[in-house]
């Protein structure tokens, strides 16, 4: 094992995620400090104990105005907006942080309310952005409406056409997702279902069926990071970053592969920097805002051959006791999606590598090193990807 530079120079030391899926009492911005300094507590900190601040949220001056809500004055800020994967992203920018002295212990958080708001997600967004402002990199998508879901719904559809795909095997995403959050007591839907619910539920966006998305639901959460002098004295389990890659996909002017998404770039980096291979890999945490998602981005990761995710994701493989267990907690399908979810990815990958389910079916057993991978924006015109290896050795 050859980790990167940024290995053992600052660690994952503390993992909270909101139980609750509706919160019609609270604001988003409560919603996410009360995460912040749970995860701080669990670790034996503490607000006063925190000097770099990661958040952001649309509209809002993040995270200049959730440092004043804390009442705190950060000497290390980042709010770099990519959609999904910002939290991902924003792992690795602290950890940078702590290596160059600029802070030595970091909070990343988020909060955000789209169900007690009323906010559609996926169907009700056109890719052109909000307030009428149509950026001009979307000049050529934005006059037909294409939504958030149909970027996906065509990479999906060139997917089944270019390499035979079947909607059975989307459906595999789905109903493995669903069985992971039947063992999560927080997850927003938690009965069982099989293939044929998933194909027989109303059509959204060909081939993509309302099973095949992924769910709208309150949510919020937040990972302290923190120098190893800290983590090493703190009262959890540190979780360290062994490789990260990053990457953006656009239209490259009309001249793309769209069954390819960024994680064909950000994967083989972040993999040559850990040092681990893919046999190494104990679970996988990845941003399945729809079951398309899935089955391409583990071929892009490199776990199988680009056009084999179909046939990969069936027989159990992608479940629990499978051979690459995906999103534990039942993922963005079927237990938390409040818009962006790459938080989310973080909390359940730190708590299975620190063994908090031990004892449980939704453990994953011995795990010791986790694949991560952050999805924003839009499959078939823009969208960045985030990969991270992560170990609790």
């Amino acid at each position: 094992m050859s980790p990167s530079s940024l290995y053992k120079q600052g660690a994952i030391v503390g993992a909270y995620e909101y139980p609750s899926r509706s919160m019609p009492d609270k604001t988003a911005v409560q919603v996410q400090a009360e995460c912040l300094v749970k995860a701080l507590d669990e670790a034996g900190l503490s607000l006063k104990d925190m000097d770099g601040l990661c958040s952001t949220r649309i509209p809002g001056m993040q995270p200049i105005s959730f440092a004043e809500y804390l009442g705190v004055y950060p000497t290390y800020m980042e709010a770099t907006q990519i959609g999904g994967s910002s939290f991902v992203l924003y792992l690795i920018r602290a950890m940078e942080a702590i290596a160059a002295g600029r802070a030595r212990v970091v909070g990343i958080a988020y909060g955000s309310l789209p169900t007690t708001e009323g906010r559609r997600i996926g169907t009700g967004t056109r890719i052109g952005g909000a307030g009428g402002e149509v950026p001009v990199e979307y000049s050529f998508e934005e006059p037909w409406g294409l939504p958030l879901i149909g970027t996906y719904a065509l990479c999906a559809q060139r997917h089944m056409h270019q390499y035979g795909t079947k909607p059975e095997q989307l459906a595999e995403v789905g109903v493995t997702m669903r069985r992971h959050a039947g063992l999560n007591p927080y997850a927003k839907y938690r009965d069982p279902i099989g293939v044929d619910d998933v194909l027989n539920s109303r059509l959204i966006c060909d081939p993509l069926h309302l099973l095949d998305c992924c769910i709208i639901s309150d949510g919020g959460g937040a990972v302290v990071v923190a120098h190893p002098d800290i983590a090493r004295n703190a009262k959890t389990k540190p979780v360290w970053l062994l490789g990260s890659g990053e990457a953006a996909m656009h239209s490259s002017s009309g001249h793309r592969d769209f069954t390819v998404s960024a994680a064909a770039q950000s994967g083989p980096i972040a993999f040559k920097e850990s040092g681990v291979s893919h046999q190494d890999v104990d679970f996988a945490m990845i941003y399945d805002a729809f079951s398309i998602n899935v089955i391409m981005t583990l071929e892009d990761l490199g776990f199988c051959k680009k056009g084999e995710g179909g046939a990969f994701v069936e027989d159990g493989r992608i479940g629990l006791g499978g051979q690459l267990p995906v999103n534990p907690d039942g993922g963005g399908l079927s237990s938390c999606h409040p818009g962006m979810r790459g938080m989310f990815l973080l909390v359940e990958a730190t708590r299975q590598l620190r063994g908090d389910f031990a004892g449980t079916d939704r453990q994953v057993p011995n795990a010791k090193v986790a694949a991560v991978h952050g999805i924003g924006g839009f499959y078939g015109t823009r969208h960045s990807g985030v990969t991270v290896i992560l170990t609790s050795e």
